[in-house]
């Protein structure tokens, strides 16, 4: 299978309680579980996290066989942590099957729903998004995606929970984000949007018509990260030193050459094994909202 530079890999989350985790993404979302154990402390350390070494960790992937995963990291959560009012990775956003089904499936003890299905006001309904929160407080985005976009090519599900098409980055200078993806990493920049932006309103107490611009980070037609505007009251992540961001922690891409990408490694590249991995290199940088992104070389 070609891997295309890049490709959302996966998502990390933080967990408090591991096995709560895996019934919901497992058991309720359908994902398939394909490997478990402790963090290396290796592994860890790349990361720039070496208090999470040996701690419990689940991967799960779509049974689709889409090559993206969902890493699940126990680690106790983070009292300060609010979701939707910090910078750094805000949400992942699932292609899925028959989103207007997904309510009456999702236990309240599993996820906590902040945004019931509904089309977009201000963009052509290409797909019908879904909030929630897991059990980590990380956002996880169920979009039913219905049509192409004019500029972007959206992933149809072929599971009940398929793929991360888009991670949704909370940025304090926008444009300067876009900047950093486009010539760090040899990206593009795709469209800019400006809507109500229900989850930033409500996470924020704004009123329901203010508007948010968001611009996107493409590779060609394929969509990878949504760089939203916050505003002037979001603040850093709270974190514990030596351990993972709350929620949404870390975002893996794929890319053709990471000596060609133009980032200040937490550890040099190295060679790691793995589901996600597959015995490719893989490295870490902090990006300009003072996010952990990974990526992963592939050829």
């Amino acid at each position: 299978m070609t891997i295309a530079h890049g490709t959302i890999l996966g998502g990390l989350s933080t967990v408090p309680d591991l096995d709560a985790a895996l019934a919901a993404y497992r058991d309720t979302l359908g994902l398939a579980l394909v490997e478990d154990g402790r963090v290396s402390s290796g592994l860890a350390a790349s990361w720039g996290c070496e208090a999470i070494a040996d701690a419990r960790y689940a991967a799960l992937q779509p049974r689709s066989g889409a090559p993206c995963w969902f890493r699940l990291i126990e680690q106790p959560d983070h009292a300060d942590f609010r979701p939707t009012t910090t910078y750094g990775w805000a949400a992942f956003e699932c292609s899925v099957l028959d989103v207007w089904s997904w309510p009456e499936k999702l236990p309240a003890e599993q996820f906590t729903i902040v945004g019931p299905p509904k089309e977009i006001m201000g963009i052509e309904p290409a797909f019908i998004p879904m909030q929630v929160l897991g059990p980590g407080r990380e956002m996880v985005y169920l979009n039913e995606v219905l049509r192409d976009m004019p500029d972007s090519d959206l992933p149809r599900a072929q599971s009940p929970v398929d793929r991360i098409f888009i991670c949704v980055l909370a940025a304090p200078d926008r444009e300067g984000a876009v900047a950093w993806y486009r010539d760090r990493l040899g990206l593009d920049r795709g469209a800019d949007f400006t809507i109500p932006y229900t989850m930033i309103n409500q996470a924020f107490g704004l009123p329901g018509d203010t508007r948010t611009t968001l611009t996107m980070v493409a590779q060609g037609r394929m969509p990878i990260v949504e760089v939203d505007d916050y505003p002037n009251s979001a603040t850093p992540r709270p974190r514990i030193h030596g351990q993972l961001p709350p929620g949404n922690a870390i975002v893996t891409l794929a890319m053709s050459d990471l000596d060609a990408c133009d980032v200040e490694w937490i550890m040099p590249p190295a060679t790691r094994d793995g589901a996600l991995y597959a015995g490719r290199r893989a490295a870490v940088t902090i990006g300009p909202a003072g996010e952990l992104l990974e990526l992963v070389e592939v050829h």
